[in-house]
C-alpha cells in the first residue's frame, strides 16, 4: 500500500459527472422535492428543539439575562460554519455533506474520518433527541394521570449511576425525600426493575418506540419526510409565538436586573449546552440531491433557518428571564416551569404537547441525514454496496434507512442523555472544523469549478492576529488569576458533593463526626447540606475542607488529575499559533478561519473524556478502512 493512495482525492468534476450519469439512467437517483421554503423548514425543525424546550433553562440560570449575547455568539459560530458548507454544498451538490467536500479537499483518509465522524453525531444525535423525547413524553402522560414504571422510561446507565449516587448521599446523611428528583427517579427504577442475578431490566422503552416510527416514516420517503416535518414545524412556531405573545404580558423589567450577574465566565458557562442547540442546520446539506436547485437553495436554507432560530432564542430567553429571576431557571423544562409558577397551568400543557412534537421534528431530520451519509461512502466503495440501495418505489435509502433505525434504536435504550450529548456535539464541531478548513484548503486553487454560492472574501492576514493579540490582553487583564490558574495548573477545590461521593463508610462518619464539632446547629445528618452551607463563601469553604481528616486527593484536584482536563484548551492554544502562521502565509479568508476557531474553541469546552471517546469511535473507524475500504475504493488503481 503506498503512503499516497490515503490522500487520493476526488474532483468536483467527476462528482457532478457521476451525478449526472446516474440521473441520465435512473440508477441509484433520488426524488427531487425540496424548495428553499422546504430546507428552511428542515433546519428549523432540526434546530428548534432541546434548545428552545431545556438547555435555555441551565444556560439563563449561569448567564442571567445576558445569555442573549450566548446565543448571538454561537449563532456566528454557526453561520461562519453555515458559510464554507453553503459554499461546498453549492460546489458540490450531492447527498454527502462534510464527507465529500473532506474527500474533494483532503483526499479519502480525511474524507473517511469525517464520514465516520457523521455517522456518530447523527447516530448520537438522534439517540439524544429520543431520550429527551421520551422525557417529555412520559412527563405529559403523567400530567394526563398516566403513570408508567420508572424502569421502562430511563437508560440503564442513568439509573445505574443514579442508585450509586443515592445510596452514596444517604450513606452521607441525606433522606430519600431530601434527594433530587432525578435521583429519586433513578434510585427507584432500579430497586423496582425486574432483575436476573446482578442484572436489572432498565430501558427507555417510549425513546425506542419514537425512533421505529420515524424510521418508519423516513423509509416511505422524502415527499412524505417533507411534508410531515413541515407540518411539524408551523405547530411549534405556532406555539411558540404564543409563549411569546402571552409570556411578554409577564415581563417584569426588574428581573433583568443585574443583566449579567455572573459576568464573561457566567454566560460562557453554557456555551457547549447552547451548541447543542443550534446542532442540525448541516443535515440540510445531506439533502443536496433531492434539491430542486441545491445551488441555490442550500446556502439560502440554511442561512434563513439559522437566522430564524436565533431570533426566537433570544425572544424566549429574554421572554423568560424577564417572567421569573434567572436564579429560578436552573430545571429541565423552563418553559412549562415558568408558567406553571404563574399559574398559567393550561399553557404549561400546551407547551408539554409542542415539546413533544418539536422533539419528534428534530428526530426526523437527523433520521434522515444519517442513511445519506452511508449511502455516500457506498457509492465510493468505503463501505458494502448494500448502503447504497435505493428503493425502487419510494427513491429513498432503504437498506441504510433500516440499518440506521437499528444502530439508534438500541443504545437509546441503555445510554446516558448527558453523556451521547456530549458526544454528538464533538462529533459534530469536528466536522465545522473541517469543513471550514476545507474551503481554506481549496480558496487558492484555481481548477476548482465554483458553485453559485461563494463565501465573502476577507483577508485574515493582518485582522487574525491583531485578534489574537486582543484576546491575550484580555486573558491577561480582565481574567488575570484565571489565566495563571490554568498556566501553573493551581490545584482546585471539589465541590461538597464530588467530595460526599468520594468517601467510603468510614471515611463518611470521620467527617460526620468532625463537622459536629464545627456547626453547633446540627440539625440533621446531612453532611452534604452542612458543606453547601460553607460553600456559598469561598474562603470559609476552603478553611472548612482543608481541616477535614481525610486525605488531600479527597478534598482537591490537582497534578496530571486536574491537568488531563485542560489538554483540549492546550490544543486549542497551540492551534492559534499554526493558525496565525498559515493566514499570514496564504492571506486565508476570514470568515471560515474564524468559523474553524470558533468551533475548535467549543470543542474544547468539552470534557477531555469526550475527546479520548470520540478518538476511540475513530481508531475503530480506522480499523474498518483499513481492513475493507481502501481495498474496496472506487479510486483504487
Amino acid at each position: 500500500m503506498q503512503f499516497s493512495n490515503l490522500f487520493r482525492k476526488k474532483t468536483v468534476k467527476e462528482i457532478l459527472n457521476q451525478v449526472a450519469k446516474n440521473e441520465a439512467e435512473g440508477h441509484n437517483t433520488l426524488g427531487k422535492h425540496l424548495s428553499a421554503r422546504d430546507l428552511t423548514a428542515f433546519g428549523i425543525a432540526a434546530i428548534v428543539g432541546a434548545g428552545i424546550f431545556s438547555t435555555i433553562g441551565k444556560a439563563s440560570f449561569d448567564g442571567g439575562p445576558a445569555v442573549i449575547f450566548l446565543f448571538l455568539f454561537t449563532a456566528i459560530a454557526c453561520s461562519f460554519a453555515a458559510f464554507a458548507y453553503a459554499e461546498f454544498a453549492s460546489m458540490v451538490p450531492v447527498s454527502g455533506s462534510a464527507y465529500t467536500y473532506s474527500y474533494v479537499a483532503f483526499g479519502e483518509i480525511i474524507a473517511w474520518i469525517i464520514g465516520w465522524a457523521l455517522i456518530m453525531e447523527y447516530a448520537i444525535g438522534n439517540i439524544t433527541v429520543a431520550i429527551s423525547w421520551s422525557d417529555y413524553f412520559t412527563g405529559l402522560l403523567e400530567s394526563g394521570g398516566i403513570r408508567l414504571p420508572q424502569w421502562i422510561q430511563m437508560d440503564y446507565l442513568t439509573a445505574s449511576r443514579g442508585f450509586d449516587e443515592a445510596t452514596a448521599l444517604m450513606r452521607g446523611g441525606k433522606t430519600f425525600e431530601n434527594l433530587s428528583d432525578g435521583l429519586k427517579a433513578s434510585y427507584t427504577a432500579w430497586t423496582t426493575s425486574p432483575s436476573i442475578g446482578p442484572f436489572h431490566f432498565v430501558a427507555d422503552l417510549p425513546a425506542l418506540f419514537i425512533i421505529i416510527l420515524i424510521t418508519a416514516l423516513v423509509y416511505r420517503g422524502m415527499k412524505e419526510s417533507r411534508n410531515a416535518s413541515n407540518l411539524m414545524v408551523v405547530v411549534k412556531l405556532c406555539i411558540i409565538l404564543l409563549v411569546i405573545a402571552v409570556g411578554v404580558f409577564y415581563v417584569d423589567t426588574d428581573n433583568w436586573i443585574p443583566f449579567s450577574p455572573n459576568g464573561v465566565g457566567g454566560v460562557l458557562k453554557g456555551v457547549s449546552a447552547v451548541f447543542f442547540a443550534y446542532i442540525g442546520f448541516d443535515a440540510i446539506s445531506t439533502t443536496a440531491e433531492e434539491c430542486k436547485n441545491p445551488q441555490r437553495d442550500l446556502p439560502r436554507g440554511m442561512m434563513w433557518a439559522i437566522i430564524i432560530c436565533t431570533i426566537l432564542y433570544i425572544i424566549i430567553a429574554l421572554v423568560l428571564t424577564g417572567m421569573v429571576s434567572y436564579s429560578d431557571l436552573n430545571v429541565g423544562d423552563p418553559l412549562a416551569f415558568v408558567f406553571d409558577k404563574l399559574n398559567l397551568k393550561w399553557m404549561s400543557g400546551i407547551i408539554g404537547v409542542s415539546a413533544v412534537i418539536a422533539m419528534a421534528s428534530v428526530l426526523l431530520v437527523f433520521q434522515m441525514g444519517q442513511p445519506r451519509i452511508w449511502m455516500s461512502m457506498s457509492r465510493d466503495g468505503l463501505l458494502p454496496k448494500q448502503f447504497s440501495k435505493v428503493h425502487p418505489k419510494y427513491k429513498t435509502p432503504s437498506f441504510a434507512t433500516i440499518v440506521t433505525g437499528f444502530v439508534v434504536a438500541v443504545p437509546a435504550l441503555f445510554m446516558n442523555l448527558t453523556m451521547v450529548t456530549d458526544l454528538c456535539s464533538i462529533g459534530t464541531l469536528f466536522a465545522f472544523v473541517l469543513v471550514c478548513a476545507g474551503v481554506l484548503v481549496l480558496q487558492n486553487k484555481p481548477d476548482i469549478p465554483r458553485g453559485k454560492f461563494k463565501t465573502p472574501y476577507v483577508n485574515s492576514k493582518f485582522v487574525f492576529p491583531l485578534l489574537i493579540l486582543i484576546g491575550i490582553s484580555i486573558a491577561f487583564t480582565v481574567n488575570k488569576q484565571t489565566t495563571m490558574d490554568f498556566i501553573t495548573n493551581e490545584k482546585k477545590i471539589n465541590d461538597p458533593t464530588t467530595i460526599i461521593k468520594s468517601l467510603d463508610k468510614e471515611q463518611t462518619k470521620v467527617v460526620f463526626d468532625f463537622l459536629k464539632t464545627k456547626v453547633t446547629d446540627y440539625k440533621n445528618n446531612d453532611i452534604e447540606n452542612v458543606l453547601g452551607f460553607f460553600y456559598n463563601d469561598a474562603m470559609m469553604y476552603k478553611n472548612v475542607v482543608d481541616s477535614l481528616p481525610i486525605d488531600d486527593s479527597l478534598k482537591y484536584e490537582s497534578g496530571f488529575s486536574l491537568f488531563k482536563h485542560k489538554i483540549p484548551m492546550w490544543i486549542f492554544i497551540i492551534s492559534l499559533l499554526f493558525f496565525v502562521v498559515w493566514s499570514w502565509k496564504q492571506n486565508l479568508s476570514l470568515i471560515p478561519l474564524l468559523g474553524l476557531v470558533c468551533c475548535l474553541y467549543m470543542m474544547a469546552e468539552l470534557s477531555v473524556w469526550n475527546w479520548i471517546y470520540f478518538t476511540c469511535w475513530l481508531l475503530i473507524g480506522l480499523t474498518i478502512y483499513f481492513g475493507f475500504s481502501i481495498k474496496n475504493s472506487k479510486l483504487k488503481a
